[in-house]
């Protein structure tokens, strides 16, 4: 019987070894092994995840370490002898039933995991391009106007709806018209958009296609983040593919359409993940923030209308047009329709991407997938949104997963990372952070953010070490108002909520009740 096993290739497998696992395998095996270098599925925790092809579906054992091939082998891995792999201490049965994973909604990332990234056969047998098929039959306005039916916002943080985005760009006079997707992903516990474009690079060229074709723009560009060297690699040889198979270039499709598609290397700044400084750096020049108005969709790229989205937005698109505006639009809740992919990092025990209807409670999340803290101690705070979101007290761990009402508790569901603090965290130190990360990334055009943000550690620092701290806190306060209301960008704007939810949430750790009487 032919032997075939799936191990990933994506960032996170090979920085647990994947490589390794591989050259292990192919050494010991006494015969020819077939090895399927898959994308993650996300279960990070189990990584590098082995899994074996039966006649019953795959089954997984991980996380899979090299001294561990040995033993695999002699269980009967090369036989499918399923009865002994039962025993081996790695066995973790169907890897579909793996709860972790059967739990999920996976739409966006219903192939991540299962197919071969790069090979487009594998993508085609799992409904690939049949969105871009039903989009070919339709005009401008029936495309935009599916996806403004299917409720999908932007998940770059912002949650702008995408079909009122594309509306506009459409409806922009101009000779050229560009996509660009948004792939420099720099909030802290992100990595949902490099694990799709690692897993399933063809949905995002599908969703890509699909808003060009929105729009009547022929030129498209990922921006992707210096630091996704593997993402580069998957996306380069993918984009190749495409065209060699006529779904990029003249005539897609046999049709009269064209896009072109591109991969640009960001410039390694944070601040260049805020769209109008994107599009400074993909022009060549400083990532600066623009001025708003214009916006983008008016004048965006070379100065013409472009639609910019995020990732995840683009390669939410194809389902939309293979299963429906209104399949999509029944997952979710209120305003926010649709799945989003929630990432679990920081201090937690079962760390992975998690997609989920909009509307499951942090609480669900953290005890139902996370498993609690890796320390094992108690949990103290959670940040939802990168750097800029608010630190949650226990208190809000009950708030769904909406738009909406993140909002109601000041805070942000942003790209939808998660990292989790244990009750060792200095929430202080965590409020002093934010100002320094926003001192560190500004890009420095508006002074509320760029001295605020300055000023910002300095007064933390006073209040840190008893320095009258009343007045402090006041000035501190008032800080935040001043970088809030007057920051061109949410760079400066939301460095604020962090801050905020220290004082209010978390104030002893800023103002140790024990110390507190003895200000200088």
């Amino acid at each position: 019987m032919d032997v075939k096993v799936f191990i990933p290739r994506d960032t996170t497998a090979l920085a647990m070894g994947a490589d390794d696992v591989v050259k292990a395998l192919k050494f010991q095996s006494k015969q020819n092994i077939n090895i399927i270098r898959n994308g993650s599925r996300g279960l990070f925790y189990l990584e590098p995840l082995l899994e074996l092809a039966t006649s019953n579906g795959r089954v997984a054992f991980g996380p899979v370490e090299v001294d561990d091939v040995e033993s695999l082998i002699a269980h009967g891995l090369l036989e499918h002898n399923i009865d002994k792999l039962q025993n081996h201490p790695l066995y973790l049965g169907l890897t579909k039933d793996i709860p972790y994973l059967a739990k999920q909604d996976r739409l966006t990332f219903a192939r991540a995991g299962i197919i071969d990234p790069i090979n487009l056969d594998d993508y085609l047998s799992l409904d690939g391009f049949k969105g871009l098929e039903k989009a070919l039959n339709l005009n401008n306005q029936q495309i935009v106007d599916e996806v403004k039916a299917s409720g999908l916002r932007g998940r770059g943080g912002a949650a702008f709806p995408t079909g009122i985005k594309w509306q506009t760009v459409l409806d922009a006079p101009a000779s050229q018209k560009y996509i660009v997707c948004n792939a420099d992903e720099g909030d802290s516990g992100t990595f949902a958009d490099r694990l799709i474009m690692e897993a399933d690079p063809f949905v995002l060229i599908e969703g890509m296609i699909i808003a060009g074709l929105a729009v009547n723009a022929t030129q498209g560009y990922i921006y992707l983040r210096s630091e996704y060297p593997q993402a580069k690699i998957i996306l380069e040889q993918a984009i190749k593919i495409a065209y060699d198979k006529n779904y990029l270039g003249k005539h897609i499709c046999t049709s009269n359409n064209h896009f072109d598609l591109e991969v640009r290397i960001g410039a390694g700044a944070y601040i260049c993940g805020e769209e109008t400084s994107l599009l400074e750096s993909l022009e060549g020049k400083r990532g600066l923030v623009r001025s708003k108005p214009p916006l983008p969709a008016i004048e965006g790229f070379l100065g013409q209308p472009t639609i910019v989205n995020n990732v995840i937005s683009l390669t939410s698109v194809p389902i939309i047009f293979t299963k429906g505006a209104q399949y999509y639009e029944n997952y979710g809740m209120g305003r926010s329709r649709g799945t989003l992919p929630v990432q679990l990092a920081g201090n937690i025990k079962q760390g992975g991407l998690v997609e989920l209807g909009f509307g499951a409670s942090l609480d669900t999340l953290i005890n139902e997938f996370g498993g609690g803290t890796y320390s094992g101690q108690p949990m103290k705070a959670i940040q939802v949104g990168g750097p800029l979101g608010a630190y949650l007290p226990k208190t809000q761990w009950h708030t769904q997963l909406d738009y909406e009402a993140f909002k109601d508790i000041d805070a942000v569901l942003g790209h939808g990372g998660v990292v989790v603090f244990d009750d060792t965290a200095d929430m202080a130190q965590q409020a002093r952070f934010a100002m320094e990360f926003c001192a560190v990334e500004s890009c420095g055009k508006c002074t509320p953010c760029r001295i605020g943000s300055v000023r910002g550690v300095e007064v933390i620092d006073k209040i840190i070490n008893h320095d009258n701290q009343k007045m402090n806190l006041e000035l501190l306060n008032d800080l935040c108002d001043t970088m809030e209301l007057g920051s061109l960008c949410a760079m400066g704007g939301m460095t604020p909520f962090p801050v905020r939810s220290v004082i209010e949430h978390f104030g002893s750790d800023l103002v140790k009740p024990s110390l507190a009487k003895g200000e200088k």
